[in-house]
């Protein structure tokens, strides 16, 4: 079997695949490839009757195609009735931020945003529909978890003057039967759900930086990084990571 050195000199052939050996005191790591994912953010609420097909939709995105995707539930529905159990301060403040960024004059939802825009076409569309990032630019990113400490290490980039990202920490198949509120009666179920959502401060671009983030014990979740500008609303290179059990 080849030393798992030579095995992280094949990336770009092995980018989105997680290694974990004895040999590495149980660390996994994914590194990125030469062409980054496309972003997608679905700002949702399960107060919002028309919320349901875009999470079906949604669900239907995988890393293995080329596409993060991310579901930010937000809280500012929890007045019809019913309490989004997976909606966060922090997520809601997500979507005002990049409403800003954007110039929009309100908050909705369902909101679908693909790599930092709008983006209102979404209905039918698969995978291979959405564009990636480009790939000019883009800084390299490698994750590694050991233990639950998960870092993100990223590469000098002279093409960005500064940069900021945040970690999303992903979970899947979750349901909810919904007793109240405009969904009432409805069993809902979610994937790439953003169960944590942390920002970090922006570092030079032309450094390179490390970042860590501890998650929750227990499971073994997908845990995502996401680089951006400044303002944390452009994505630029992402990256998820997937510890086998």
């Amino acid at each position: 079997m080849p030393h798992t050195r030579s095995l992280l000199r094949l990336a770009p052939a092995l980018a989105g695949v997680c290694l974990s050996t004895a040999a590495l005191a149980q660390t996994c790591e994914v590194r990125s490839g030469p062409k980054p994912p496309a972003v997608v953010e679905l700002y949702t609420s399960e107060g919002c009757s028309s919320c349901p097909p875009a999470d079906r939709w949604l669900s239907t995105l995988k890393t293995p195609d080329g596409v993060l995707a991310l579901s930010f539930h937000v809280n500012y529905w929890n007045h019809l009735g019913w309490r989004d159990p997976f909606a966060t301060p922090e997520t809601t403040a997500r979507q005002y931020r990049l409403k800003e960024a954007l110039g929009g004059k309100y908050v909705y939802t369902p909101q679908v945003v693909h790599n930092g825009r709008d983006h209102r076409n979404w209905t039918g569309q698969s995978a291979r529909d959405l564009q990636p990032l480009p790939a000019a630019g883009a800084p390299g990113l490698r994750l590694s978890r050991q233990g639950n400490v998960v870092t993100a290490h990223l590469s000098a980039s002279a093409a960005h003057p500064k940069l900021a990202g945040y970690w999303a920490v992903l979970q899947d198949g979750l349901v909810s039967k919904v007793t109240r509120g405009e969904n009432a009666g409805e069993q809902l179920r979610h994937d790439h759900v953003v169960g944590l959502y942390q920002p970090v401060e922006p570092w030079p671009g032309a450094q390179a930086h490390t970042t860590q983030l501890t998650v929750p014990a227990g499971g073994n979740p997908r845990v995502a990084f996401v680089v951006t500008n400044p303002t944390l609303t452009q994505p630029l290179q992402a990256l998820v990571l997937q510890c086998p059990t």
